[in-house]
């Protein structure tokens, strides 16, 4: 069975509205309404399809009438014809001008109404098709970027997993590093600190990538990595090399895939967060600012968690004890601003602390 289009006749005169209903009445479901206001509180119960709207009416005339329909999210696409005894042209101009699809002038013929009708009602069937297949495209992308998305956090936390099951002294670290990580840049973000930097980053990556900072480690022998004793100065030299291997290794995957952006964060931290302040760290040697950001806030969050943390050469600090190192590091090992951010949190580490135990 057709559709039979909701036309809605708006027009204060009677005569008029009698008329255009028994014009239409035999094509279309026609609602004869006396006034704009009256127009609102039908249009909160009923669905137009298209608004045939006089001019000269008293209260609210056709123009104030289509602007507020337009200025309404649910009515701003309903199509409005203005049928008018106004012949002359800015009538016509200010009436298209606000939003009607056309303008037709009294007196009229029934054909003609008609067929204008249901040339405007195709038309705006077919953009509302057209809306809807846009709308659904644009679904479509969305649930296509989730599920790379969450293919890329899959391959980060099984990349993850790798080095945490190797390194048998570090469980738990990957997960509160990343959440220390997370902190930092929100706190960042409310004191408006860094924020050139940190508005370019998808920050969904950046802690998704905090997870690899080690991740060169699977280079590293077992013997090096699980010894049950402090590190002779060759085995550390050893173990220095995992900021190159990590950074190497996530490169070759960057070449072998045009999906990359989510390993640039993982690259840039795997490489610089052993970096010091003031120069003395490794690989590079870089100082101050010319270490990567990421790296600087990673080493804060890698330094607290290895200080908190039992190894086989060393039992495990207290938070204030790690806190005030991490004070006494500021412009040494660390980014002063970033020892300032972290003051401001330094509980809610704790907190992450003892809920990843």
């Amino acid at each position: 069975m057709e559709k039979r289009y909701k036309v809605m006749l708006v027009d204060d005169e009677m005569t008029e509205l009698t008329i255009g209903k028994n014009m239409l009445k035999a094509q279309f479901e026609v609602y004869a309404i006396p006034s704009g206001e009256k127009l609102f509180e039908i249009l909160n119960h009923v669905e137009a399809d298209i608004i045939l709207l006089d001019i000269v009416m008293p209260v609210m005339d056709g123009y104030k009438t289509i602007m507020q329909l337009k200025s309404n999210p649910a009515w701003v696409d309903i199509p409005v014809i203005f049928v008018t005894g106004r012949s002359d042209e800015s009538s016509e101009l200010k009436g298209l001008s606000l939003g009607a699809i056309d303008y037709i002038t009294k007196p009229f013929s029934a054909p003609l109404l008609i067929k204008r009708l249901q040339n405007h009602l195709r038309l705006s069937a077919h953009e509302k098709e057209l809306k809807n297949y846009n709308n659904n495209l644009q679904e479509i992308v969305k649930i296509k970027v989730r599920q790379v998305e969450d293919l890329q956090n899959s391959i980060i936390s099984a990349m993850a997993e790798m080095v945490e099951i190797r390194d048998s002294v570090t469980g738990g670290h990957v997960i509160r590093t990343q959440k220390y990580l997370e902190l930092l840049v929100e706190q960042l973000i409310r004191d408006n600190f860094y924020q050139d930097e940190i508005s370019s980053w998808n920050l969904d990556f950046l802690y998704s990538s905090a997870q690899l900072h080690d991740v060169g480690k699977i280079a590293i022998s077992d013997a090096i990595l699980n010894k049950p004793g402090k590190l002779t100065d060759a085995e550390f030299n050893e173990m220095k090399r995992h900021t190159i291997a990590g950074v190497n290794a996530l490169m070759k995957i960057e070449q072998n895939t045009e999906e990359h952006d989510f390993l640039k964060h993982a690259r840039v931290i795997a490489g610089s967060h052993h970096e010091k302040w003031d120069g003395s760290g490794y690989p590079l040697g870089l100082q101050g600012s010319d270490i990567p950001l990421q790296g600087r806030l990673m080493a804060i969050a890698d330094v607290y968690d290895a200080l908190i943390s039992q190894r086989p050469y060393k039992e495990a600090y207290s938070h204030e004890e790690a806190e005030q190192i991490i004070f006494e590091g500021s412009g040494a090992h660390f980014d002063p601003l970033l020892v300032e951010t972290f003051q401001k949190i330094t509980g809610r580490f704790a907190e992450v602390a003892k809920l990843h135990q």
